[in-house]
């Protein structure tokens, strides 16, 4: 007789379906869940489109953790793309309070205050890209997952993308 033949009878009792966002769209469509869109930018390849990023729920609230540290609620963190690198694009991050109206995108999360700020050339190699906050022994930074990259190096802050 097998020892845990009664363990067997004992059925497994199911939990409800939870389902979890891991990160919130910051989207260019204005006042989309939230979020508030300055300067909006229509997707080159599909004109009815808007181009957006996302923003993680981590990204965010180390964005505004820096905000109340420098006591100023106008920084952003500035995303812009350089050619260079050892695969023909690098991502430059920086800290910034100057917006230009006429060249940039500005991303603001509402419930945390988090600003993300994009020129148009960045935008359109950025579009669909994650922003996110990352804690590893080596250190800590923001890191940008882009959709569009067809490779990239091992650092992460070069990339390549087919067509280009």
């Amino acid at each position: 007789m097998n020892p845990f033949r009664p363990l067997l009878r004992i059925r497994p009792r199911v939990l409800p379906a939870y389902r979890i966002t891991s990160h919130r769209a910051l989207s260019l469509t204005p006042r989309l869940l939230g979020l508030q869109i300055t300067n909006p930018r229509a997707d080159p390849t599909d004109p009815s489109a808007t181009m957006s990023i996302v923003l993680t729920p981590r990204a965010s609230s180390r964005l505004q953790a820096i905000q109340t540290r420098d006591s100023n609620p106008l920084l952003a963190l500035r995303v812009t793309v350089e050619s260079g690198g050892c695969h023909g694009f690098q991502y430059t991050i920086s800290l910034s309070d100057k917006v230009n109206p006429a060249e940039d995108s500005l991303f603001t999360d509402e419930e945390t205050g988090a600003r993300v700020v994009l020129d148009e050339p960045s935008l359109e190699l950025l579009k669909g890209s994650t922003v996110d906050y990352t804690q590893e022994l080596i250190g800590s930074q923001f890191v940008v997952k882009n959709p569009l990259a067809t490779s990239s190096c091992g650092c992460g802050t070069s990339f390549d993308i087919a067509g280009l």
